[in-house]
């Protein structure tokens, strides 16, 4: 059976150190023996607004969502191991991320079952954050970011593997930024 990766790049330019570090994850991966589907959120156009046919139905958690998110749906059900890539804007996710999990990691889909669907997979949340790591730490934003990221959303979900890797000073980093995202990667890899 084939490993199945799913990498989600959330940054609205594609020259940036967020898509060079999603390019670097989906190239591990694929060296690694796993089939990579590599969205990226802005160069599809996704919509991050939740509109009524995509609001969660409390009554229903067998909702017909919209064909695009159900095709985000399959998309997230197919991959073992997701790994969003994303730049850490007012410490948390740029709303075009946001807007993905409030769209697609819906009720009756992500959360709202006995079993959950998402049980069993592995996630990697790797953050740039333009923060120097001493700082960042001493202001405790890892671990509220963290938080937020691996229990909030990844275990609400029943993703019980799921890390956050911060790559730190994302503004100067440079070329180490490469070798952060191959730390964080060997952790997801299964």
């Amino acid at each position: 059976m084939s490993k199945r990766a799913l990498v989600v790049v959330g940054h609205p330019r594609s020259d940036s150190l967020t898509a060079q570090l999603a390019e670097r994850a989906r190239a591990r991966l694929t060296a690694d023996g796993f089939s990579v589907d590599m969205l990226d959120l802005h160069a599809e156009s996704f919509d991050p607004l939740t509109w009524p046919a995509d609001e969660p139905d409390w009554e229903n958690r067998d909702k017909e969502y919209t064909p695009e998110v159900r095709a985000h749906m399959r998309r997230v059900e197919a991959a073992d191991t997701i790994v969003v890539v994303f730049p850490l804007w007012w410490f948390g996710l740029p709303a075009i991320v946001k807007g993905w999990i409030d769209r697609v990691w819906n009720y009756g889909f992500a959360y709202g079952h006995s079993t959950p669907r998402l049980r069993g997979k592995r996630m990697l949340w790797l953050a740039l954050v333009s923060y120097e790591e001493e700082q960042f730490l001493e202001l405790g934003w890892d671990e509220v970011v963290g938080r937020t990221l691996r229990d909030g959303i990844s275990r609400f979900c029943g993703i019980e593997n799921a890390r956050v890797h911060f790559v730190y000073d994302s503004l100067k980093v440079g070329a180490g930024a490469l070798k952060e995202a191959d730390v964080a990667l060997e952790a997801v890899k299964g």
